[in-house]
């Protein structure tokens, strides 16, 4: 199969050569992200594969149709850059990777609250220039705190036992409970309410929905326990980010470790060094010594990109051999 693979970097095109060891897939590796602009460089592929980053709107869907693409692979878990309703409607199957590696976001999860309780990032800085002074960088033991899983999927639910493993006590909210994490002893449910009163740091794994959007609003931030840390490696808009810095700058919220930003789009996975940044709400919560943000990598392990390259050439052999297809997005509900 003739395979585009749109904003690709050099540890894409690593990945996914060594997995199409195993295939004889033709792929070609584009550096521009895809959306409706950058849709006609697909002309004469069968195939392409997005990440998180594009934008598959009914215009793109319509230009990639009419050029001749089969089926959309997504190297991720989510698909809310999606219009799966359009897609449908163009007969155009959209394949996902539902589950690459939950240990490296939920390891990250852990990387970020470690860092900022601990200052590691300002230690470090310090450091640097010959600071050995230690003001300024008390933390916390997490042995017996409590830590709020928002979300207890895959991910969530490794984050849950690594967490636990430091002694804390894991409250947890999911739409969907898992009753064995529960009868294991490894978290509690409880409702997003008491979740947010009672937890010293607040971790979201959710999916993106429009119930989740902005789960943690200026509402949330008011009812959760003054000074408690907030980790997010889900998606940046499960965060109203405008609230967060109103949160921050009253001490509402002790600290941010942020993996993604609710308009990372355009700006995460490329080289802004040289360029002001326009966006202002990102650009506030860089200036804070308690925030520490990473650009959407939370995945970039090597097993984690082995199994996306893996299970994203599989689902495109099974597409092509007319087998089921185990990783499609689910249809649009209606």
């Amino acid at each position: 199969m003739r395979l585009a693979l749109f904003g690709a970097r050099h540890y894409d095109r690593e990945s996914f050569e060594i997995a199409n060891q195993g295939f004889a897939h033709s792929i070609s590796y584009l550096e521009p992200r895809l959306d409706a602009d950058t849709a006609p460089l697909a002309a004469g592929y069968d195939a392409v594969c997005s990440f998180v980053n594009d934008r598959l709107d009914q215009r793109a869907l319509e230009k990639l149709k009419e050029i001749g693409v089969r089926i959309i692979a997504l190297r991720c878990a989510g698909f809310n850059h999606v219009d799966l309703a359009a897609a449908a409607r163009l007969g155009l199957p959209v394949v996902r990777v539902p589950a690459y590696s939950p240990h490296a976001v939920a390891e990250h999860a852990a990387a970020l609250l470690l860092s900022l309780n601990r200052r590691i990032h300002r230690s470090h800085a310090r450091v640097r220039e010959g600071n050995f002074s230690l003001d300024g960088l008390v933390g916390f033991d997490l042995y017996g705190k409590t830590i709020a899983v928002l979300g207890t999927g895959n991910i969530g639910a490794t984050a849950a036992r690594i967490f636990r493993g430091f002694g804390c006590q894991i409250l947890a909210y999911d739409a969907y409970p898992d009753q064995a994490l529960s009868a294991a002893g490894i978290l509690s449910y409880v409702s997003l309410d008491e979740a947010l009163r009672a937890a010293d740091v607040i971790s979201l794994h959710l999916p993106l929905s429009p119930e989740t959007r902005h789960i943690l609003d200026a509402d949330a931030f008011a009812r959760m326990k003054p000074g408690a840390l907030v980790i997010n490696t889900g998606r940046g808009a499960l965060i109203d980010s405008r609230a967060l810095v109103v949160a921050l700058k009253g001490g509402r919220v002790g600290g941010a470790g942020l993996d993604v930003y609710e308009e990372e789009e355009g700006l995460f996975f490329r080289d802004m060094s040289n360029q002001v940044i326009q966006d202002d709400v990102l650009a506030r919560l860089l200036t804070f010594p308690n925030v520490i943000i990473t650009a959407h990598q939370a995945f970039l392990t090597r097993e984690a990109l082995g199994a996306i390259a893996a299970t994203s050439l599989q689902s495109l052999a099974d597409f092509e051999a007319g087998r089921p297809l185990q990783h499609q997005a689910p249809a649009p509900a209606g």
